[in-house]
């Protein structure tokens, strides 16, 4: 009796052992069948991925941005901002019948003042505009990558939310229903493009096809409007998001059109010619920096990218720069939805990759303190305990070539001066003769169309309509430039 007891407790203890053996070496396959969701979370947590729903690239379906969206919380994730920028680029490039992306067809092509564009020669996409932002610098195309030189062209497209508000308050302040300070937004929904071009011939014919072209009427020196073959280089994407009135600043990028700076080696080289790139090596940020009432970079011919997605390094050292931003987990994510999106994307736009975004943290903040912390807090502050998230120096080499850093020298740069998009998109408007916070004023083109419709009372008498309108345009383009410069002066 005593045998078979010793013979049956043995074999239990064999069950028991096997029994536990095999639920810890297959428990992550048994956690997933009775917890899903939470495996599926465990998962995401660990990467940041592009969506099936996406792809193919006709049928990219519109982000959610709105109730029971991802921002539709008190706690957000990190890569659901960088979803949403990928997400929503995708969507304006989706291909429409007409052979044109969505946002060519669909969206209102608008000057910097918000007038409508008409179109030129019979062509939709009339191109005026080459000036960068901050001291109205200009990008030319190294003539030693294709034995040309051409200047960089800008388009502003804005969707009918963001158009129909801004006319609303507009005519609301200048009408005096509305003071200058107020704390209105911009509804969820609401977005803007602006868009680089150059002409297709500064592109050695071998990688024209890796650009998306489109046929634009370009205006020349003399005023008058030319028919040219258009590759587009970059864009931003910025739009309103539940609980974020600060909007989400994306941006993207054609590859391979500038080196990126080396910061372990204090130096940034090109093997071979590039678009904005003469091949060579050289060290600080000459190359980037267009001094104040100056027809040229210091440095023509060199311009760079100086932070890889938007992240700041320490020179010579490589390590990321501590900021409110936790890297290198956004660094990473980044790189991770790019390869994502690279793997699965079939056309064109292939060949453009996201280059970062940048918002606020206001996760458990009312959409009253959200509003009221835009116009009271520094937006733009990158110190750990500020309200930055994303790529914390944000800048399109395409775009702002030359407000990549307010620094004169490269060594001077550090987690207190570092420049984003909300360095120079505050609250704070630029006419000084009616001052005032809002956050509607984070849109320029805002701030440009209530300047530019103000009543012109005040403005110096011109002989028609015309040539007060250029005064007006000519006065607020003034004002921009004393505004960025006293950003500029903030930051040396």
């Amino acid at each position: 009796m005593k045998k078979k007891a010793i013979v049956f407790g043995l074999l239990c203890i064999v069950i028991i052992t096997s029994v536990l053996l095999f639920l810890y070496y297959n428990r992550s396959e048994i956690v997933k069948k009775i917890i899903p969701s939470a495996y599926t979370s465990n998962v995401a947590a660990d990467s940041c991925n592009c969506e099936a729903s996406w792809f193919p690239h006709e049928q990219t379906p519109p982000p959610a941005e709105g109730d029971g969206s991802p921002f539709d919380a008190s706690s957000t994730t990190n890569c659901i901002f960088h979803q949403w920028s990928w997400q929503k680029f995708l969507w304006l490039t989706k291909p429409m019948p007409s052979g044109n992306p969505l946002f060519l067809d669909s969206l209102n092509l608008v000057s910097e003042q918000m007038e409508d564009v008409a179109p030129q020669l019979g062509i939709k996409l009339a191109l005026t505009s080459f000036n960068q932002a901050g001291r109205l610098g200009v990008l030319i195309s190294n003539a030693k990558y294709n034995n040309v030189v051409d200047t960089v062209y800008y388009s502003i497209h804005v969707n009918n939310l963001l158009k129909d508000k801004a006319v609303l308050m507009a005519k609301l302040i200048n009408s005096g229903k509305l003071p200058v300070a107020n704390l209105e937004t911009f509804p969820v929904g609401a977005f803007e493009l602006k868009v680089s071009w150059i002409n297709l011939d500064a592109i050695p014919k071998q990688q024209q096809s890796d650009y998306f072209t489109t046929i634009a009427a370009v205006q020349n020196k003399k005023g008058q409007y030319v028919k040219k073959t258009m590759a587009l280089l970059g864009m931003h994407v910025v739009g309103v998001v539940k609980n974020h009135p600060e909007f989400i600043w994306a941006t993207f990028e054609h590859k391979d059109m500038a080196p990126l700076y080396d910061k372990k080696n204090n130096s940034v080289t090109a093997a071979n010619e590039m678009l904005f790139y003469e091949k060579g090596t050289t060290s600080g940020v000459d190359g980037i920096t267009w001094p104040r009432k100056a027809s040229s970079p210091v440095l023509p011919n060199k311009a760079f990218i100086l932070y890889e997605y938007g992240v700041p390094k320490n020179l010579n050292t490589d390590a990321f720069t501590k900021t409110s931003q936790a890297e290198p987990a956004n660094f990473n994510n980044i790189d991770n939805i790019n390869k994502c999106v690279a793997s699965k994307l079939k056309d064109v736009f292939r060949n453009y990759f996201y280059n970062g975004s940048v918002w606020l943290n206001f996760d458990g903040v009312s959409p009253e303190n959200q509003a009221k912390a835009i116009v009271t807090r520094d937006i733009s502050s990158a110190l750990p305990d500020s309200l930055a998230r994303g790529s914390v120096n944000l800048a399109n080499i395409t775009m702002e070539t030359y407000t990549q850093t307010f620094k004169d020298n490269i060594h001077d740069i550090d987690n207190t001066n570092l420049v984003s998009c909300f360095d120079c998109h505050q609250s704070a408007n630029f006419d000084s003769q009616r001052p005032g916070k809002s956050p509607l004023f984070l849109s320029h083109i805002f701030g440009d169309y209530l300047m530019f419709t103000k009543p012109k009372t005040n403005l110096t008498a011109a002989k028609n309509a015309n040539n007060a309108n250029a005064k007006r345009v000519e006065e607020i383009e003034a004002q921009k430039v004393k505004q960025f410069e006293e950003f500029y002066k903030a930051n040396q």
